[in-house]
């Protein structure tokens, strides 16, 4: 397999929330770059392109876009 990511994504367990339009969707931030992360959720097709992630322990903000989606995870980069 041929890895494309800039970065190397280090792997954690973080809860996090999806939010995008006055609506939010809890996630599970299961791995991490300084340019994006992978998102377990329950509905990836409800979310749109472009959304804010919430990282909830810390309260970050990070403006984030869909790179790539699956049955039940999405890759972001963030911009």
């Amino acid at each position: 397999m041929v890895e494309k990511r800039n970065e190397q994504r280090h792997r954690l367990l973080k809860t996090g929330t999806i939010k995008f339009g006055g609506s939010a969707i809890a996630c599970m931030v299961r791995n991490m770059s300084n340019t994006g992360a992978a998102l377990d959720v329950t509905s990836p097709d409800a979310i749109p392109e472009h959304f804010t992630l919430v990282f909830d322990s810390e309260g970050r903000h990070v403006p984030c876009h869909i790179v790539w989606r699956n049955e039940k995870r999405v890759g972001v980069a963030f911009d």
